[in-house]
């Protein structure tokens, strides 16, 4: 799924390779999902219109269409977070390589990826000035200067901001790429008991950002030593899987980042006896990768299929005039209906223009993944009814304009439903369970996400890591789900033929 531009010239800045992209002027898409998913996903994202290519390879334009989706959900996740009194902050992009440098394992678990600036102008930097990956380092010296005391505590703060990570290979529009937003949560408590606890609050929200509002079905869990934040005491993240690649999804992470930071950064505070102590800090994190998850799991050959929840536009009214119609009548009933589902709370809009037909509008706002579109026709209007159709199955249904609230608002609430059914049945099709190496390669062969008893050994991971290496990847340790099947006495690790401790999603992933 390289970065393919959709103009015929992009051009990518040193180190990538030009490439030449013939632009599709059709409305619908050349590629078809279960044959070349790679293509399909870099045609449905542009001509949907939620990315555009930019002239620096790694970089996207997100357009309005995804805009609006991020704001939903931010603004969801920030009511929630405002419950647990989390502040808003903002701290600077750039940072001080003394900083960035201060914390061993974790600026070596990002040291690929920081950008630098090296110069102003013409003139070469004295010092080179690190552009933020992550923030941890960056906030983390201040943390030592606000909290003094226990009353000082819990330091609760959230920021919305872009973070860059540069090296990488094949960039994928809201997967992999140099330039994201996302929201980071950094935390500070006085005790263990209390960070524990929020780690798991922050990441019930993220299990109900992917599926209550993006219909996508995820797990819970924890993720190994190997896996687990570079500096942080453990890593808890919802894992999320596209079975058209056989791939997991990190959808977001929420880590409890134990004293480690409190001791490089000194964040320490005077306790209720007068003694000193070191904070317990969390940071989590989720970004616009939340929307490329969504795109991947029910986009179709058709283009985008968009949740009612989150879809820009919920509805569309497209009106459908035959010849010799009058078809001043026939908009003023589309502009009521639209109307009257905008007071109603929906997000809805009409298609009047008069230089395309229905066919075309038709398959314009399917390819947008509208989630419901409204024909009004001349039948409709003697009638008094409107027909409703779904962009999810492409079921049909005439209703009354009396009923017309009503039957939208249950029609809507059942797409949403459905998407998620047929998410989770097709995730739920795509788990294995491996008990030994054979059935574990042959699992991992067809594509699928793989639940397999483990020793909880790192070398054991390594191990799979070396043996599975290949042109698409190696398997890893996913997440251990906090939800663990039963574990018979005497069970052996898949990989290791050590005694089993817990049970383990493993597969390829993004």
């Amino acid at each position: 799924m390289a970065d393919a531009g959709a103009k015929k010239s992009n051009t990518n800045t040193k180190g990538g390779k030009k490439k030449e992209v013939k632009k599709e002027t059709g409305l619908g898409l050349s590629k078809k999902k279960d044959e070349n998913f790679g293509e399909w996903y870099s045609e449905v994202v542009v001509h949907g219109e939620m990315i555009e290519y930019y002239d620096i390879s790694g970089c996207y334009i997100l357009r309005p269409w995804t805009m609006s989706i991020w704001e939903t959900m931010q603004a969801f996740f920030d009511a929630e977070i405002k419950k647990m009194k989390v502040k808003n902050t903002y701290f600077p992009l750039f940072v001080s390589p003394g900083v960035l440098e201060k914390e061993k394992d974790h600026v070596e678990g990002f040291a690929p990826e920081v950008a630098w600036v090296t110069k102003s102008g013409k003139s070469e930097l004295e010092v080179p000035i690190a552009i933020r990956p992550t923030s941890e380092t960056v906030m983390y010296p201040y943390f030592s200067k606000w909290i003094r005391g226990h009353r000082d505590l819990p330091l609760k703060l959230n920021q919305w901001c872009n973070v860059v990570r540069w090296e990488f290979s094949n960039p994928t529009p809201f997967i992999r790429y140099r330039e994201f937003l996302w929201q980071e949560g950094h935390t500070a408590f006085a005790t263990q008991a209390e960070a524990d606890e929020e780690v798991l609050e922050i990441l019930e929200l993220y299990r109900r950002i992917y599926e209550e509002y993006l219909a996508i079905p995820v797990v819970k869990g924890k993720k190994s030593e190997l896996e687990k934040f570079a500096g942080g005491l453990y890593t808890t993240s919802v894992e999320a899987f596209i079975p058209n690649t056989g791939r997991g999804v990190q959808g977001a992470t929420s880590h409890c980042l134990g004293q480690n930071f409190a001791k490089m950064f000194g964040i320490e505070f005077e306790n209720e006896k007068g003694g000193k102590a070191m904070v317990w800090q969390n940071s989590w994190a989720y970004s616009t990768r939340t929307i490329g998850v969504m795109v991947m799991v029910h986009g179709d050959d058709k283009g985008l299929v968009l949740p009612p929840k989150v879809a820009a536009t919920q509805v569309i009214v497209v009106p459908v005039p035959y010849k010799d119609t009058n078809t001043k009548e026939m908009f003023e009933a589309c502009l009521r209906t639209v109307d009257t589902l905008t007071e109603a709370g929906f997000r809805v809009e009409a298609d009047l223009r008069d230089n395309y037909g229905p066919g075309w509008k038709y398959s314009h706002w399917e390819m947008k993944g509208v989630p419901l579109r409204i024909e009004i026709g001349p039948r409709d209007l003697e009638k008094k009814q409107v027909r409703l159709a779904r962009r999810d199955n492409s079921d049909k249904l005439d209703i009354p304009v009396s009923n017309l609230v009503e039957q939208v608002k249950d029609i809507l609430d059942r797409i949403q439903e459905n998407l998620f059914d047929v998410a989770k049945q097709k995730r739920d099709a795509s788990i294995r369970v491996a008990k030994t190496w054979d059935e574990f390669m042959e699992a991992l062969n067809q594509k699928k996400m793989i639940l397999a008893p483990w020793c909880d050994e790192m070398e054991v991971e390594e191990d799979v890591k070396k043996r599975t290496k290949g042109e698409i990847g190696a398997a890893k340790s996913l997440c251990t789900p906090f939800e663990q099947p039963e574990l018979p006495e005497g069970t052996l690790c898949f990989a290791s033929g050590k005694p089993a401790k817990k049970w383990t999603y493993w597969g390829r992933s993004y």
